[in-house]
C-alpha cells in the first residue's frame, strides 16, 4: 500500500469515527424528527414524499395530511394509496388560496385538516379500521373474517351505522369513492381531443 493510499485510509477512518459518534448522539427512540421544507419553486413535496417512502421501506407507518393540494390529483398520492396498511393519506385542502378565493372556507378546511391530523387513519385499510372501530371505539363485533378478525365489510357497516356515526360516515365515503373511481377519474380519459366531448362507441 502506497503512502498516499495509507494516509487516505487513515483520514477516512477518522472521519468515519466522527460521523458514527454524531449519529449515536442524535439517535433517541423517544424523540421524533420534524423536517420543514420552505422556499419558492419545486422540490418541497418531492423531498417530503421521499422521506415517507424511505419510512415505508423500513416498515414504518406513515401519515400524510395535505393542507392545500387536496383538489389536485398527484402521482405521489396515487402511488402511496397502493399501500393502505402502511400509509394513511388525507388530502384535505381545496386548492391554492388564489384559486379558491374564499378566506373563510380556506380557514375552515385548514382547521379540519389539523383536527384530522391529530388522529389519522386510512379509510381504505381494513386493518386500521379494525383498530379504530373495535379497539379504540369499542364497537360491537357483529361478524369476523375467515382469519378471525372483526369484520369491516359493507353489510357489517350497514348494521353498525344504525347506532354509530363513524360507520355511517365510512359508508358515505365508500359510495363517493366508488363514484369517483368509476366516473370522475375515468370519464375525462374518454374525451375526444378534437370535439372536447365524450362520444358513444
Amino acid at each position: 500500500m502506497s503512502d498516499d493510499t495509507a494516509a487516505h485510509k487513515a483520514d477516512m477512518q477518522k472521519l468515519q469515527k466522527v460521523q458514527r459518534e454524531k449519529v449515536a448522539e442524535l439517535r433517541d427512540p423517544e424523540r421524533g424528527l420534524v423536517l420543514v421544507h420552505t422556499g419558492n419553486g419545486k422540490g418541497k413535496s418531492s423531498s417530503a414524499f421521499g422521506v415517507a417512502i424511505r419510512a415505508i421501506g423500513w416498515k414504518q407507518t406513515v401519515g400524510v395530511v395535505q393542507f392545500i393540494k387536496g383538489a389536485m390529483s398527484t402521482g405521489e398520492e396515487k402511488f402511496l394509496r397502493r399501500f393502505p396498511d402502511e400509509v394513511s393519506f388525507h388530502a384535505m385542502g381545496e386548492g391554492y388560496t388564489w384559486e379558491t378565493q374564499n378566506r373563510e372556507r380556506d380557514i375552515e378546511k385548514a382547521e379540519l385538516a389539523w383536527e384530522q391530523a391529530g388522529e389519522t387513519f386510512n379509510l381504505d385499510s381494513p386493518k386500521q379500521l379494525q383498530t379504530i372501530f373495535y379497539e379504540k371505539l369499542g364497537l360491537p363485533v357483529l361478524k369476523k373474517t375467515p382469519g378471525g378478525k372483526p369484520s369491516t365489510a359493507e353489510a357489517v357497516l350497514v348494521d353498525l351505522a344504525r347506532d354509530f356515526e363513524l360507520p355511517a360516515t365510512l359508508l358515505s365515503y365508500r359510495g363517493l369513492a366508488k363514484l369517483k373511481s368509476t366516473y370522475t377519474d375515468k370519464l375525462p380519459l374518454d374525451i375526444n381531443a378534437e370535439t372536447g366531448r365524450i362520444h358513444t362507441s
